[in-house]
């Protein structure tokens, strides 16, 4: 008998990243994300996770009609039974509550979703641990345990597992969290925990839970950023990504910056703060000579593609692999599980292009040579 899949899609999810939004939780943010030029992406995603799964698991398929799951299934060739919810012009987090809590109750073996933290809290609402859940990488900020590193890699996972069963790959509780959003307000970054998940425990494919930097990297760090702002020619624009790392070297350059989005400075001042992706293409056509300052994110060591997708595709192959500078702890590089990084851009061909091994800065002086992967 066919194992069964339920497929779930927030449409809106991740739209607010490129415009510099820091997610798309409300209508009021999702319309300013609209109005600022921001398009569905998690559709694509969950497709590319799809096309991967159905070629190496076939399983009958239940989804939400429209923008929820149908669509993107029949896309990608099946045909889902519908799981029936009221009609609705938009939908919302009581619709993917209500149709996760009618999956179990269909039986599913796994419920795959695409979206970010919002929707993993979500899910988790309406099925608790009775059934597995993974989630495809679609959010902005994305700080639980329950995604896949990539599209490709969840549907591969959830491919195994519904093809070899819990007895072959077996099942683990995972964090469900999301930014506390009373903590951000006051300009501290701290993860909440929500709950936990059943996932299929996949290791080197899963993606952890967000971890906070370590205090012993702090001298190292902080030694390291004044050397580069005193040293950074100011000729060469320099595109700073979002988090407490390259928040040492923004105040090493002489100014406080965005902590959660993407800065640049050139010519010794900040020429802009908290952009979008269309303000740093239109940097990058004043200033080709350019560098991207990135941190990996703590305990998941993504580069691209997690909080900070205003550094597009299109900005990364603009200034070329040469022009990234990554900066890091070592224990926090040494903390990671496994020791790689990652990359997800949303663009395949230039995830490819920064694959291979790339010089994360420590201290000044001092390197450690990572493996980053897609």
């Amino acid at each position: 008998m066919a194992r069964r899949l339920g497929i779930i899609v927030n449409p809106i999810a991740g739209m607010g990243g490129r415009v510099g939004l820091k997610g798309t939780d409300g209508a009021e943010t999702l319309l300013r994300a609209r109005a600022l030029g921001a398009e569905p992406i998690a559709a694509a995603r969950c497709l590319r996770a799809l096309r991967r799964l159905i070629a190496e698991a076939p399983c009958q398929i239940l989804a939400p009609p429209g923008a929820m799951g149908g669509a993107v299934a029949a896309d990608a060739g099946l045909a889902p039974t519908a799981i029936d919810l009221p009609t609705q012009d938009a939908t919302n987090a009581e619709d993917t509550r209500l149709a996760a809590t009618r999956m179990a109750a269909a039986g599913v073996d796994l419920i795959l979703f695409a979206g970010g933290d919002g929707t993993a809290r979500d899910v988790l609402a309406g099925v608790g641990l009775s059934v597995p859940i993974l989630g495809v990488p679609t959010g902005v900020k994305m700080q639980s345990a329950v995604f896949g590193t990539s599209p490709e890699a969840a549907g591969s996972i959830a491919a195994r597992f519904l093809r070899d069963g819990p007895g072959r790959i077996r099942l683990r509780e995972a964090e469900v969290m999301d930014l506390d959003e009373a903590a951000l307000r006051q300009g501290q970054v701290v993860a909440r925990l929500f709950g936990t998940a059943m996932v299929p425990d996949d290791g080197h494919s899963m993606q952890s839970a967000k971890a906070p930097s370590l205090p012993d990297d702090d001298d190292a760090l902080d030694a390291l950023a004044r050397r580069v702002a005193r040293e950074w020619p100011e000729d060469r624009l320099l595109i700073l990504g979002c988090g407490t790392t390259t928040r040492r070297l923004k105040r090493a350059l002489g100014f406080e910056g965005t902590l959660l989005g993407v800065d640049a400075i050139l010519g010794g001042y900040p020429v802009a703060l908290d952009v979008s992706e269309a303000t740093l293409l239109h940097l990058l056509e004043r200033t080709p000579r350019a560098a991207i300052a990135v941190s990996p994110t703590g305990g998941q060591g993504f580069l691209f593609g997690r909080g900070n997708q205003q550094i597009s595709p299109e900005a990364i192959r603009r200034v070329g692999r040469d022009g990234i500078m990554v900066l890091a702890g070592a224990r926090k590089l040494l903390g990671l599980r496994p020791t790689v990084l990652h990359v997800d851009t949303g663009d395949i061909a230039v995830d490819a292009m920064l694959a291979g091994h790339i010089a994360v800065h420590t201290a000044p002086g001092r390197q450690m040579i990572m493996k980053l992967v897609t």
